[in-house]
């Protein structure tokens, strides 16, 4: 396998963001490309001859996939609604169950006071 062809599987990989040697979602460049196949950073020069149409090839890939702000701004818009939503779900749990332990305290008061007359009335007899 040649060096370009290796330049040009690790551009590939990158384009499909599969890569094996950089973080997913890393940006297209000389560099990442670079380092993506295995070599050192700066290893892609403009001024060799040999890499003009892999440099012309890596900036239309760079291009090409750049992810539109939108996209993230709705997904993260989506999952805060999300998150949201949970919290809400979250303080509502909490707000019954202190309800239901203030219901049980209640009861157990008037249990209390009710042994104690149901107490005071055998006593009296």
């Amino acid at each position: 396998m040649s060096m370009i062809s290796e330049y040009e599987d690790a551009l590939e990989r990158l384009m499909n963001n599969q890569p094996v040697n950089v973080p997913k979602g890393s940006k297209i460049n000389k560099d990442t490309v670079a380092l993506e196949a295995g070599r050192k950073r700066g290893s892609i020069k403009k001024s060799r001859d040999i890499f003009v149409d892999l440099i012309q090839n890596i900036e239309e890939s760079a291009n090409e996939r750049k992810f539109p702000k939108k996209e993230y701004e709705q997904k993260i818009l989506k999952w805060k609604n999300k998150a949201n939503e949970y919290r809400d779900l979250y303080e509502e749990v909490l707000n019954r169950e202190l309800m239901l332990i203030e219901r049980v305290r209640s009861l157990e008061i008037e249990l209390k006071k009710t042994q104690s007359d149901k107490l005071l009335v055998v006593n009296n007899i």
